[in-house]
């Protein structure tokens, strides 16, 4: 995204969350300096046949960060900015938000440099597939569980789990979640992230006594995420006035028609054509825009100190991991804006995860009205503890949702203990 702050490093980021959190809490240090490391850094090279007949050489990530509450977790993401602290911070906020969901997973991540929007989906198979090779003898269902993050998606699921099933040499469909529905995917779960956004901002509104019919919300984003979020905010009764992709948005004060947004998105793989009822703005201007709602859901490191201070949005709901720089952190802090920190208001996409997991390992189906109502359960328990933290200890959502992953993960590493 134009707005990402390239100066902001997410792996410095998720250190100094921990910093900060840490002086609320009695954790021996021992125990703090654990959790700044990670448990496994994979790197990879990966040789991949182009459709022009050429090799090319692609450099993957797998990073495990603590394994101590459970089997590790955590998505695959291909983008041409990724890199080794990238996957190491969003690893780490796996490990927390699964902690805060209290949901029995350790936190993962994943990713390959590359663009995907200059590949053929067949350059992509062959990516997923050699990928997935060079990664075989660390994931697995009661090891390592893969996920769609950014550009990927239920196909990619689907070649990582035909790939592995095939070395293993019979179906193994717990080895990812966001698969296929036909290949034992979950229902709800494409729509699990960006609903889970707008459980939690209604939970932000209810604490602010706010009426949310006619609230108006901006959304930078229009993938997996921020599309899903945009409709859902849309049918709850808010005022969309904002979307965005990579390419820039489409802004109307009056309010989008979000189906013609989203439609228009897949269509021509933009937000805005000629005729649209809404004039173009960049991301830049979208995180600025008036409105009463904003939701971050593309990238991380876009909210920053230079222009923390320009956001008029009352709440901010991070759909997106580590959208908002320390920093930011303070300056939102200090104006009374309401942050509903990533660790919480992301956690749908985790939380279903672990609910089709649960399907595959004991050959369930749940529908979708009960996984609906699972997730909004566990959403708002999850959003209680973390509001109960911060009035408690007089702290801002985001330090107080690391308080209670950090203490949960803490504890657990603490009863394990080092060994040998």
């Amino acid at each position: 995204m134009e707005t990402k702050d390239s100066a902001a490093n997410a792996y410095a980021m998720a250190i100094e969350q921990i910093e900060s959190a840490v002086k609320y809490m009695e954790i021996e240090t021992c125990f703090v300096d654990r959790l700044k490391t990670t448990d496994r850094e994979v790197t990879v090279h990966l040789p991949v046949k182009m459709d022009d007949g050429t090799y090319r050489i692609f450099t993957g990530y797998r990073v495990q960060h603590c394994g101590v509450y459970g089997p590790y977790k955590g998505g695959i993401r291909y983008h041409p900015d990724t890199d080794l602290d990238e996957v190491r911070a969003l690893a780490m906020w796996m490990t927390w938000k699964s902690a805060v969901v209290n949901i029995p997973f350790g936190g993962a991540k994943g990713g390959v440099n590359c663009n995907p929007k200059e590949m053929s989906s067949r350059e992509i198979e062959n990516l997923t597939r050699r990928f997935t090779w060079g990664l075989s003898n660390i994931i697995g269902p009661e090891r390592d569980i893969p996920a769609p993050d950014v550009y990927t998606n239920p196909q990619v699921m689907a070649w990582i789990m035909d790939t592995y099933s095939i070395l293993r040499g019979y179906a193994v469909p717990g080895v990812v979640t966001g698969k296929p529905l036909e290949l034992g995917g979950s229902l709800g779960r494409h729509e699990a992230t960006g609903k889970g956004v707008v459980i939690t901002a209604l939970q932000a509104c209810h604490q602010l006594g706010l009426d949310p019919k006619g609230l108006t919300v901006a959304v930078q984003g229009a993938g997996n995420v921020g599309g899903v979020a945009a409709a859902a905010f849309s049918k709850a009764g808010f005022k969309v006035v904002a979307i965005s992709d990579s390419k820039g948005g489409i802004h109307n004060p009056k309010g989008l028609d979000v189906n013609a947004v989203l439609a228009c998105k897949n269509q021509y793989s933009c937000v805005i054509k000629p005729g649209m009822k809404g004039d173009s703005v960049t991301n830049s201007e979208l995180l600025e825009l008036k409105c009463d709602i904003l939701a971050p859901c593309a990238l991380e490191g876009v909210i920053t100190k230079k222009n923390a201070a320009k956001v008029k949005a009352r709440i901010i709901a991070e759909g997106a991991n580590g959208p908002t720089t320390p920093n930011a952190d303070k300056i939102l802090h200090d104006k009374g804006a309401f942050v509903v920190p990533d660790i919480l208001a992301n956690a749908g996409g985790v939380t279903v995860s672990y609910f089709e997991w649960v399907q595959n390992l004991q050959n369930l189906l749940w529908d979708e009205e009960e996984i609906g109502r699972r997730l909004e359960k566990r959403l708002c328990s999850s959003f209680e503890e973390v509001h109960g933290i911060a009035m408690e200890k007089k702290v801002d959502m985001r330090t107080a949702a690391l308080i209670l992953g950090i203490g949960r993960v803490a504890r657990a590493l603490k009863l394990r203990g080092f060994y040998p």
